[in-house]
């Protein structure tokens, strides 16, 4: 009878920061690589490390030791030390498709240039797996995938099997049941050696359906275990009944591959926290990080990195470094403990600190290229502006931008000479902070400079602007009145083509969908509960008192109106509990004030919301709700490359307790940038720039709960009512700074529509032009200076007008259109973005581009039309 074959994998799971800041976690890496390196090449037993699969740590080590390059690129292309294909053990189901694929990307280049990439989708503590990354990870040559958390024993008995993507793309997976550190602490004598062996190796020798069975031996931040060749010699001499072999996760894996059959299928997202805690309301953890994160990614795949291929295309090059620099600020901060804000307050000043740093190098980035496109432009006018468009159709609606501005009255103009409709929101006068920095390079050249000048933000409705490209425009002085945004009081009600809004007595909102006549009270209600839990989870308390703003004062109102945009602004004064001990008590004795803008902008079918809170209350949380008057079972959600359909109730619910899950099966879940419920004829979306996560609630399941923010006093907490026992990180860490107290602001949409499917609704492309703004850049001599670098003139060779790409016939969404890591094309990446219907990809991408994989090298294969859950990458030449 074959004997058990138990593959020791010596590693470490190494978490860059935690409880911990990053800086003295490296400060032991170095010492701990170092370690590595020595043991590995004195110690010819000790053949394989698995360095946590992030090759992040070998690039930190490096800056460092740069003198053991040559060392570990020696031992990583013998397969010994192991690392890849991960930059940073990322989680999944809080950022965004494009940081999961650039976070492969840059691993997996960084690795093969030392040696090796490991090939397995290695996830040792992520905190579930989302449903999309077999088609991901086999985009990177990727077909073997292990893991800890996200499967309970209800559908899952044993370690090995199948794991299919939505698209149905299907991995070999091999689960680590009782996590990454169960082999951790070996006994070393050999009274307690045989007790150890067959409790610890039984328990994995009992669930595994071959005869492979994967034992790893390391723990968080864990040492060599110098002397595990002979211990491992040991528990061969002691127990023949199986074989003791110190492997690598790629040797287990080719044993295993000889054995398994008939494995069983599991499908989709990995999201079960029966055996293992997946934190399922982290997504709200530390709002202000979370919307910093989601924010940046936004603009660096809707904004940067199109525009910056636009300047690209026009002769200017394209920064690689420089972005690879910002990328991985955001993969540092995308790690699992640091994205899910379940940290230290020390450590998450320290994300704070990158995020700003990321915000900033882009921010400055995008100005840099508009300027490089715009001052080349041969402008006829003195007060003139460039509008870009990083989306590949031409595009009509209101855009925001700050501009310059004389005393004097004006006109805006496109280069064609029509008006352009704007309003005035706001302006600040700035006339010697702009003017004494003014620099003529020059002094031969005459200027035009303003007496005085304003820093104004404007609202312009534009008309068919170009796709992939840029528009000019200018400002006309006349005599004519300018536009301002009026104010009325106490006009209680706004309107576009699309929405009649009104504010009701109760505080909701009645909003009435022109198309259809329907009209939808109640909406927009505002709930602020306790919330007992900590970094890692939500929890009620077991005793609360829960606040509606339909209960609170409107303490103001006042309606703005302007020939392209409507909204009201008002105030509301709602009576909570200061504390959990307030709740308890059922005292509501202090002020929550919210100030909220509802707004309608021209000829757009969304509802904008922003929400300021002064916070001075503790531990509590505050949502959002839309009765959208669909009851439904399931709702709709953006995930990886396409779109999820989740329950909105998990009947474990009913039974969690009773079969001692380890955290409560609520149905919070995660989304990328909307959530929808609909029927046969209407759909109801709610779009986030911010925190992503909501929950299904109402008797019927037909309201759409929004998290703005919750707050907590620990990063661990025990017993809690949705996690019984122990407690997830330190709790005796203490997270002042997690209270959130000040001023707390948060952005969203909705939209209702009717006579409609989901699919003909084209939500995701909504949500798409919703985060991909067009954005501006000014261009007049009398800001040449030290405000933005003072620059010389250049030759005047682009067009007033340019427009690179044009998809506009193509229903796929774009995901991203960047300049190729290694060439000079363009990789245009789109998903089907539909629950039911396929996709199509414009005609002229088929035809003149090539496939290719994400890796952006290898082929792929040519598609016309994507299925639901697909996606594609196409390298075009300009």
């Amino acid at each position: 009878m074959k004997k058990t074959k138990v593959h020791v994998i010596p590693h470490t799971h190494w978490d860059r920061e935690w409880y911990f800041t990053s800086s003295r976690s490296t400060v032991y890496l170095v010492k701990h690589l170092s370690e590595v390196l020595d043991t590995l090449e004195t110690n010819e037993n000790f053949n394989y490390y698995l360095m946590d699969a992030q090759t992040s740590l070998i690039e930190d080590y490096l800056k460092y030791r740069p003198e053991d390059k040559e060392r570990i690129e020696a031992l990583v292309q013998a397969k010994r030390l192991l690392t890849g294909p991960w930059y940073t053990q990322t989680d999944q189901l809080v950022i965004s498709q494009e940081s999961v694929t650039r976070n492969l990307l840059y691993g997996t280049k960084y690795a093969k240039e030392l040696g090796h990439s490991m090939n397995i989708g290695y996830v040792p503590d992520s905190f579930g797996q989302g449903g999309n990354m077999p088609q991901i990870y086999k985009n990177f040559g990727i077909d073997r995938f292990l893991f800890w958390r996200g499967v309970a024993d209800n559908r899952l008995k044993q370690t090995e099997f199948l794991w299919e993507g939505d698209d149905g793309t299907q991995m070999l997976a091999e689960q680590i049941p009782f996590g990454y550190y169960h082999g951790g602490n070996i006994p070393e004598d050999d009274a307690d050696a045989l007790p150890y062996i067959e409790e610890f190796i039984g328990k994995l020798e009992a669930k595994a359906s071959t005869k492979n069975v994967y034992f790893p031996n390391g723990l968080d931040q864990a040492p060599m275990r110098l002397n595990l060749p002979e211990i491992i010699e040991k528990f061969n001499e002691l127990d023949k009944s199986r074989e003791y072999v110190l492997h690598s996760p790629e040797q287990f894996f080719d044993e295993l591959e000889k054995d398994v059959d008939n494995l069983p299928v599991i499908k989709g997202e990995l999201t079960e926290g029966k055996h293992s805690r997946l934190h399922k309301s982290i997504f709200s953890t530390r709002a202000d990080l979370k919307q910093a994160n989601n924010e940046i990614e936004n603009f660096l795949v809707n904004v940067l990195e199109p525009i910056l291929s636009i300047s690209f295309s026009l002769g200017n090059p394209y920064p690689h470094r420089e972005l690879e620099e910002i990328w991985k600020l955001m993969f540092e901060n995308a790690a699992h403990d640091s994205i899910g804000g379940c940290n230290s307050d020390t450590t998450n000043l320290d994300v704070k600190f990158r995020y700003k740093l990321a915000d900033e190098k882009a921010k400055n980035l995008l100005d840099l290229h508009m300027r490089l496109v715009a001052e080349r432009i041969p402008y006829q006018h003195d007060l003139n502006f460039t509008l870009f468009n990083p989306l590949p159709y031409r595009r009509t609606g209101v855009v925001k931008v700050a501009l310059y501005i004389p005393e004097e009255n004006f006109t805006v103009k496109d280069y064609n000479g029509n008006n352009i409709p704007y309003a005035i929101t706001n302006k600040v006068e700035l006339t010697d902070y702009v003017l004494n920095q003014t620099i003529k390079l020059n002094p031969s050249k005459d200027i035009y400079a303003p007496k005085k000048v304003y820093l104004a933000e404007i609202l312009l409705h534009v008309t068919n602007v170009n796709g992939f490209g840029y528009d000019s425009f200018y400002l006309e002085l006349n005599d004519e009145e300018a536009n301002k945004m009026i104010k009325e009081s106490p006009k209680t009600e706004i309107e576009n083509e699309y929405f009649k809004v009104k504010l009701a007595e109760n505080n909701t909102l009645t909003i009435v969908d022109k198309q259809s006549s329907k009209e939808y009270t109640n909406q927009m209600i505002f709930v602020e509960n306790g919330d007992d839990g900590d970094s890692y989870n939500y929890s009620p308390p077991r005793q609360d008192l829960v606040s509606y703003s339909t209960d609170s004062e409107l303490i103001s109102v006042n309606y703005f109106t302007s020939e392209v945009e409507e909204h009201i602004e008002f105030t509301l004064k709602m009576k909570v509990p200061y504390d959990l001990e307030g709740r308890a008590n059922q005292t509501a004795d202090r002020d929550f004030v919210l100030k909220t803008m509802v707004a309608l902008r021209k000829s757009e079918e969304l509802i904008r919301f922003e929400v300021e809170v002064d916070n001075q209350v503790l531990s509590h949380r505050l949502c959002v709700q839309f009765n959208t008057e669909i009851a439904s079972k399931f709702s709709t959600a953006d995930q990886l490359f396409g779109t999820v359909t989740r329950p909105v109730y998990l009947p474990e619910m009913e039974v969690w307790e009773e079969e001692n899950w380890a955290e409560a099966p609520i149905s919070i879940e995660p989304m990328q940038s909307f959530v929808s419920l609909h029927d046969q004829s209407s759909v109801a979306t709610v779009f986030t720039e911010g925190v992503r996560e909501y929950e299904i609630v109402g008797e019927s399941y037909d309201t759409i709960q929004l998290t703005l923010f919750r707050t907590f006093s620990h990063m661990g907490k025990t017993d809690l009512l949705y996690r019984p026992g122990r407690a997830s990180g330190e709790s005796i860490v203490e997270t002042p700074d997690a209270q959130l107290l000040g001023k707390v602001r948060a952005t969203f949409a909705y939209s209702v529509k009717n006579n409609t499917t989901f699919d003909e609704a084209d939500i995701a492309k909504t949500a798409k032009e919703h985060l991909s703004p067009i954005t501006c850049y000014q261009f007049s001599d009398f800001l040449n200076g030290r405000m933005i670098y003072v620059y010389r003139d250049e030759e005047k060779s682009n067009e007033l007008s340019y427009n690179l790409l044009n998809y506009e016939n193509m229903d796929s969404v774009i995901s991203t259109i960047k300049k190729a890591e290694e060439t000079n094309e363009l990789v245009v990446r789109v998903f089907n973005p539909y629950v039911h219907k396929t996709s199509t990809i414009e005609d002229e991408l088929v035809k003149n581009g090539q496939f290719v994989m994400l890796d952006e090298s290898t082929k792929a294969e040519e598609l016309e039309t994507l299925k639901p859950y697909q996606f594609s990458t196409i390298s075009i030449r300009l």
